[in-house]
């Protein structure tokens, strides 16, 4: 609709309003000229695959400064909570803010993309860390400490993929950002 109004206003000024419309039709003028993607299994293997690489980054240097410091396993777990959501929501912001929309608007579809994919995933990472045998009291230099997350990332994935798939299929979560991109 915006696109319209941008079009209408152009024919009705000439020439003279192109130039206007060049200078003022961003990406959020039109981004509903790019349909939803399709709610496809590799659709939302890529938006997991997207929201998995936010939280492993957050989610290992929480952990890990967490555990160099000798911290606790509540502010540990903590940290790289708070972390996996900065960095998800961060690799999402950087993508939609370089398709030319401002910071409040790509903030905001940032927070409407990721959330739930990132409360989920970091529910089951999480939790298979909380659940899995003395995972919680390993130290960087125990291979338990890695595989442990490696193993919790797999099975987080596992999980919030088809959530992803449920989302995208409603035309939210990553086909929110789909609109934002050339």
């Amino acid at each position: 609709m915006e696109h319209e109004a941008h079009t209408a206003h152009a024919h009705h000024h000439g020439p003279a309003g192109a130039g206007h419309r060049e200078q003022h039709q961003g990406h959020e003028a039109h981004r509903g000229r790019h349909p939803a993607p399709a709610a496809t299994w590799a659709t939302a293997v890529q938006a997991t695959l997207h929201c998995l690489t936010g939280c492993a980054i957050g989610e290992v240097l929480g952990m890990v400064a967490g555990t160099a410091f000798g911290w606790g396993n509540l502010p540990t777990m903590v940290l790289a909570v708070v972390l996996a959501f900065v960095f998800g929501y961060s690799l999402t912001l950087r993508g939609v803010r370089r398709a030319g929309v401002g910071f409040r608007t790509a903030f905001r579809v940032a927070l409407a993309a990721d959330t739930l994919s990132i409360a989920v995933m970091e529910l089951m990472d999480n939790g298979v860390i909380l659940v899995w045998p003395s995972a919680m009291d390993a130290t960087l230099g125990d291979a338990l400490f890695w595989i442990s997350l490696a193993v919790s990332f797999v099975l987080a994935f596992m999980v919030t993929t088809p959530v992803n798939k449920w989302m995208i299929g409603r035309g939210k979560g990553h086909a929110v950002v789909h609109g934002y991109h050339h």
